[in-house]
């Protein structure tokens, strides 16, 4: 693919636009991506007969367990890893340009929250911290760094000194994002409650990685506001697979950047499309996936609605024997 298309990518502005371009993206996607031209040969799918959007069939995320995802001829500059869970094989996301993946996430943070030089950014991710490669950790150093705050930086389990910040965050009143995996600011709530000024937002990443029960993102958000006394709490949608995120300035609804459209498949039939307003299996295109996949099936719940925001409502049972039997083998 040419580097100026590349780099228009992230210059789409309307869904005219956005569809042009990913149908261009799936043409060179199908004759270049190994495993998903040989996903495409196994459903008996002619890359040709594919004139919309709807009708491009999307690989399920769980290949990026067992497959290399990269665009032939070209080697990973950055490969990401899932935390994954006790006994399953971690997604890995083979990153062959890792500037598309800053540029992706630089110009969506900018679009939400504005330059990360005019930030505090707090980040209380332990479970991330103590595993390598991943692009949660990956990108939230590279948001810290462009910060220049002295305060900025990542906080393992020093909750204390983190309440401690926040505090004289509250005294001077400095713009402040605070970005945690959901069980560490459970523990924060718990152990330091406090009441968080307008100058401070809090973001949650989900995820309880065993360490707590699970509970639904509503029911996570009230304890949270409870605690620091806020009226909303801001959430963010990332995977391992993608190199865009979606944002949401809470009651969990999202909204993705230009370059990146969720569209909801049908449980029954994976192949088909749902209208807006109806649940299913939330599908990704993220263009700047351009040598990996932008079409992913992932294992979400979820529904998008008329003006292009989206809610995720959980996970399928049993994701991970879902959608790889075409390529066993």
């Amino acid at each position: 693919m040419e580097q100026a298309f590349i780099e228009n990518i992230f210059k789409i502005k309307d869904e005219k636009t956005f569809r042009a371009m990913a149908l261009e993206v799936f043409h060179f996607q199908s004759r270049h991506i190994p495993v998903y031209r040989d996903y495409l040969a196994a459903l008996r799918k002619d890359p040709d007969s594919i004139t919309e959007i709807e009708q491009i069939p999307f690989l399920p995320v769980e290949f990026f367990k067992s497959h290399a995802v990269i665009e032939e001829g070209l080697e990973a500059e950055v490969v990401f890893a899932s935390s994954g869970t006790t006994g399953t094989e971690p997604s890995r996301h083979h990153v062959a340009d890792a500037g598309l993946y800053r540029e992706s996430f630089l110009r969506t943070f900018n679009s939400f929250y504005g330059s990360p030089e005019d930030l505090c950014i707090l980040a209380l991710l332990p479970s991330y911290l103590e595993r390598e490669a991943s692009s949660l950790v990956y990108m939230m150093d590279h948001l810290i760094r462009r910060s220049k705050h002295p305060d900025s930086g990542f906080y393992l389990d020093n909750l204390g000194e983190l309440s401690a910040i926040l505090q004289k965050r509250n005294n001077d009143q400095q713009t402040t994002l605070l970005v945690g995996v959901s069980f560490a600011l459970l523990d924060l709530a718990e152990q330091y409650p406090m009441e968080f000024w307008s100058n401070i937002k809090l973001m949650e990443t989900g995820g309880m990685k065993g360490r707590r029960k699970e509970m639904v993102r509503s029911e996570l958000h009230e304890h949270l506001q409870k605690a620091f006394d806020l009226q909303a709490i801001h959430s963010e949608y990332g995977m391992t697979e993608l190199l865009s995120q979606a944002y949401s300035p809470g009651e969990g609804l999202f909204n993705a950047p230009p370059w990146m459209k969720i569209l909801i498949r049908d449980p029954n039939d994976p192949l088909s499309m749902l209208p807006d307003g109806q649940s299913g299996g939330i599908n990704i295109i993220d263009l700047a996936n351009i040598h990996s996949c932008a079409f992913i099936a992932t294992a979400d719940l979820g529904k998008v609605f008329e003006d292009g925001s989206f809610e995720v409502l959980g996970r399928y049972d049993h994701s991970d024997i879902r959608g790889c039997n075409l390529l066993v083998g």
